[in-house]
């Protein structure tokens, strides 16, 4: 059953309850990170693990996500700025816990490479805010896993 979540702009990524915030450099340059993240949606469940399906609706304005194990996302893309950050909200789904959810990819120049960082920030009732303290490392270990796989792919081509 899916869930409505609250619409929260981007400067939730400063005043969430719970920033989870990870970061790793490739070499892949800004611009096709963003490309990889904003324009070619489907290309997620190459690369990042978790992610069976993605796509987007509404001229590119939303997205659909599906993960392994059923959990399905639809979200409002909330900045899509050329080689600088992509973020979007969680608007809807089916996922236990969450009341407002909020995710950036903020890429800098670094080197000839890129830094990718990624926030994730969430508000939920204390039990799902402490389930996310305790879903760090997880959670690291995914985005590390997605953005090697990423830069991988990106250089391949």
């Amino acid at each position: 059953m899916a869930r409505q979540l609250r619409p929260v702009g981007i400067e939730f990524v400063e005043t969430a309850p719970v920033r989870l915030v990870f970061a790793r450099e490739i070499s892949a340059s800004p611009a096709a990170v963003f490309r990889a993240l904003a324009e070619d949606v489907p290309g997620w469940a190459d690369w990042f693990g978790a992610v069976t399906l993605a796509r987007s609706v509404q001229e590119g304005a939303r997205r659909e996500v599906r993960l392994k194990g059923g959990t399905r996302f639809l979200e409002t893309v909330l900045v899509a700025k050329e080689a600088e950050v992509y973020a979007y909200r969680v608007d809807e789904t089916n996922a236990p816990g969450p009341r407002a959810l909020v995710e950036e990819w903020r890429l800098t120049p670094a080197g000839t490479g890129t830094r990718v960082q990624w926030t994730f920030a969430a508000d939920g009732p204390a039990v799902f805010r402490l389930a996310l303290t305790f879903a760090r490392s997880g959670l690291g270990r995914a985005f590390r896993d997605a953005v090697t796989s990423l830069d991988r792919r990106l250089a391949a081509r």
